[in-house]
């Protein structure tokens, strides 16, 4: 109680850091038309001419400020009760998997793999949000939850069969998608094969189609729940 990660001494800059912020104003000012990412490579270009000497200012920077972290975080950690210490190292741990799984989503949209497939539902949701009654996101959600489950089979089957229709673009791009990733070197990101096999042939169209129907459901079940939470 009283003490969150928020507190925790700040790791210092690296040496090449310090430079970016010491002179990406000057840099900024004499390319004002330039993008972001132009000043950054203009910059690493600069650090990356910079005399050993100049490089060495920073450097030395450096290490003051992390004999300084060093104190500061022996001081941090001595304050903490076990009980605090495990609390901030299991939300330490969260924010770092969190950090992994946002560079991971980023990395799968650069390589651009398809978007999953979407429900009878989902594809319901998305046609009728907008004309939706309802103050709020959550509230229209509801409502058209309630519409959905109370339409009848013959009312659902155009939005099944579209997501249906949906499912096979996803597996057609997946298999293209991932044979380049076979091709890049990048087989960890190649589904299992277990992943891969196909429904059981006993298994009727109709009952995948209300098992997908009933998932869709399902997960805006859990949606309602967590926006209302």
């Amino acid at each position: 109680r009283g003490i969150s990660s928020d507190q925790r001494p700040k790791r210092p800059l690296t040496a090449y850091l310090r430079f970016v912020v010491d002179n990406r104003p000057a840099f900024r000012e004499k390319n004002p038309e330039a993008s972001n990412l132009e000043l950054i490579k203009k910059l690493a270009g600069a650090w990356k001419e910079l005399p050993a000497s100049q490089k060495q200012v920073y450097e030395e920077a450096r290490k003051t400020d992390w004999k300084r972290y060093g104190e500061q975080m022996a001081a941090y950690k001595a304050q903490l009760t076990p009980a605090q210490a495990a609390a901030l190292k299991e939300e330490r741990r969260k924010q770092l998997a969190k950090r992994r799984s946002v560079r991971a989503k980023r990395e799968l949209n650069l390589l651009g793999k398809p978007k999953r497939a979407r429900s009878g539902f989902n594809i319901f949701l998305s046609e009728n949000f907008q004309e939706s009654e309802g103050v709020s996101p959550v509230a229209k959600l509801k409502k058209l939850f309630d519409t959905w489950q109370k339409l009848s089979p013959s009312q659902k089957q155009p939005y099944l069969q579209l997501a249906q229709d949906d499912k096979v673009r996803y597996e057609n791009e997946m298999k293209s998608w991932e044979a380049k990733m076979v091709e890049l070197g990048r087989e960890d990101l190649v589904r299992s094969k277990k992943q891969r096999l196909k429904k059981k042939p006993a298994e009727s169209a109709k009952q995948a189609e209300t098992a997908k129907a009933s998932s869709g459901g399902n997960k805006a079940k859990l949606k309602l729940k967590k926006s209302e939470e």
